[in-house]
């Protein structure tokens, strides 16, 4: 919303009768928010708190001003000296040894990567792998895939599992 000078005198004059933000802000078409922070902006007069107090209910204890104490004088504490510290007795300082730097040979450049084939019999055979890779015994499966499918049936079904039937095996 715009705060043109209509919608402030507007504003002014809601917020002397007394109605609440929420009231003004229906009145006037914006939110309560909007017009708190309005009324905050031109410094207008706080609001006493909607909220009820049990001090006006039957059972309420008369307020009781609060007695201060008188500060206690503190006693002033005497300074105390520090004491000396000693100095420990300097040992005579070893001669330096100058050491020459020991020529390092180049750490040797790291492998270059291993690019292996895919070893599938086909490229219509399961991609299902079968032992640890980088082992002697690693290879994949060797049954045809399915159609639209890198897997033959039997691991397909492994590897497409739905939800629903997860949620069963959690249980």
């Amino acid at each position: 919303m715009e705060w043109n000078s209509e919608a402030i005198e507007t504003l002014r004059s809601l917020w002397a009768e007394g109605h609440s933000t929420a009231e003004i802000g229906r009145r006037m078409g914006v939110s309560k928010n909007a017009v708190v922070g309005k009324a905050h902006r031109l410094n207008l007069p706080a609001r006493p708190s909607p909220i009820r107090r049990e001090a006006e209910g039957a059972n309420a204890r008369p307020a009781v001003p609060l007695q201060r104490r008188a500060p206690t004088p503190r006693q002033p504490q005497p300074m105390r000296r520090p004491e000396p510290v000693q100095q420990p007795q300097q040992a005579p300082q070893p001669q330096q040894v100058v050491v020459a730097p020991v020529q390092m040979a180049p750490p040797p450049p790291p492998p270059a990567a291993v690019v292996r084939s895919f070893p599938r019999v086909s490229n219509r055979s399961c991609c299902w792998p079968l032992g640890e890779p980088g082992t002697s015994g690693f290879r994949f499966c060797e049954e045809g895939a399915m159609s639209g499918k890198p897997y033959c049936s039997s691991h397909a079904s492994v590897a497409y599992v739905k939800a629903r039937d997860r949620r069963e095996d959690a249980a």
